[in-house]
């Protein structure tokens, strides 16, 4: 099973380990903005959320968005400190419509959401 149950969401964010989720696509004119976020724990025992957006750059062969043209390069992310882990969850929630029932851990298994988002681009 890709996504994490909250149960393990939270338990990977305890545990130091990160967890990233895609976000719905932006249409524009005549190009793609994709939005995904991360949260990590810091080492003062906070959690860091990450808000990225870059251009839809890849294909079959180039999945790992984290290697994409970021759309502002200078400042590729936004980043959000809170105390707990459930203050993080929140606010993605809020703020980018994130869906507690979509994260995935980190280091790559966010490609996997990117590869299904592939298939539809394509239609």
């Amino acid at each position: 099973m890709r996504y994490l149950k909250i149960e393990q969401l939270k338990t990977n964010l305890s545990l130091g380990r990160s967890v990233e989720q895609l976000l719905p696509f932006e249409k524009r004119d005549d190009y793609v903005i994709l939005k995904w976020l991360s949260i990590d724990k810091q080492r003062d025992l906070t959690y860091d959320t990450n808000y990225f957006e870059c251009f839809d750059d890849g294909d079959e062969d180039f999945i790992d968005i984290v290697e994409f043209s970021y759309l502002n390069p200078d400042e590729p992310f936004i980043t959000n400190n809170f105390e707990t882990i459930d203050e993080a969850l929140d606010f993605v929630v809020n703020t980018y419509s994130a869906s507690l029932e979509k994260f995935v851990t980190g280091g790559g298994m966010i490609a996997e959401d990117y590869k299904d988002y592939l298939k539809t681009r394509k239609s």
